[in-house]
């Protein structure tokens, strides 16, 4: 088929994803269920990995937990239990691929191929809105969350490309939460998240089978007018939201601003 003709073809396609996207906007998205689903969550030991796995226990899922920190997950294996799920947990430090495997062999032989064997399962990207909106003073940090976007999309790309419809793909995708990974955040338009409210919208993105979770959702408004502003007005705009925070490594003890 020559260019031309798939242009042609193109069009009936995308006048129809718009015309879904519309009808879904009045229709009630059905939620899946994730009882008895086998959930591996890394970074359970405190914050957002803590309470998405207290999420996915109160609805009856079997946990796989990694921290780094023993106290911690096992802690949260703990109140999971509590709330009536299995869960097992495991000290993991997911800098070492050493340890990664030693705890996959004895939690699941695999995790992707047997996603793709199965053609089952949903992969979570935990990203942030500074990977896709850069903020200054944050560069190893927001180049690492535009990594893990990029990741995200490649993956999700792949498995399309290899017919694995039954692989969901999401990225978490908020502003500041108040975990104690930056000191004394503050934004003039918008709250610093809490680590519950991010979990809710995570669960809620899950359940919906959601590809990129933003929270607060207004963020994709940014995005859009970062596509559509010139460079002197976006500059504008980042100046207006007025991003704050201190403690960053190698700027101790002073505040830094947008």
């Amino acid at each position: 088929m020559n260019l031309f003709m798939e242009l042609l073809l193109l069009l009936p396609i995308i006048i129809y994803a718009y015309i879904e996207a519309f009808v879904k906007l009045f229709i009630p998205v059905k939620r899946k269920s994730v009882s008895g689903e086998l959930v591996l969550i890394t970074g359970a030991g405190h914050g957002i990995g803590r309470v998405t796995a207290y999420e996915f226990a109160s609805r009856q899922s079997r946990l796989v937990l990694w921290d780094i920190n023993k106290h911690g997950v096992e802690e949260t294996a703990a109140e999971c239990r509590r709330l009536g799920a299995t869960a097992h947990a495991f000290v993991v430090d997911c800098s070492k691929k050493e340890e990664i495997y030693s705890a996959a062999e004895k939690t699941a032989k695999a995790f992707l191929p047997a996603m793709m064997n199965n053609n089952h399962g949903h992969i979570v990207t935990v990203a942030s809105a500074a990977g896709h909106l850069a903020t200054s003073f944050m560069v190893t940090y927001s180049s690492s969350k535009f990594a893990a976007v990029g990741f995200h999309k490649a993956l999700t790309q792949e498995l399309s490309a290899l017919g694995k419809d039954g692989i969901k793909t999401s990225c978490l995708c908020p502003v500041f939460v108040n975990t104690g990974f930056v000191n004394n955040p503050s934004m003039r338009l918008m709250k610093v998240l809490e680590p519950e409210k991010v979990a809710n919208k995570l669960l809620e993105g899950i359940l919906t089978n959601q590809k990129m979770i933003f929270v607060p959702s207004f963020l994709k408004i940014h995005l859009i007018l970062e596509k559509i502003l010139p460079e002197y007005a976006l500059a504008a705009v980042y100046k207006l939201q007025n991003i704050q925070f201190d403690a960053v490594v190698g700027y101790r003890n002073r505040v830094l601003s947008d």
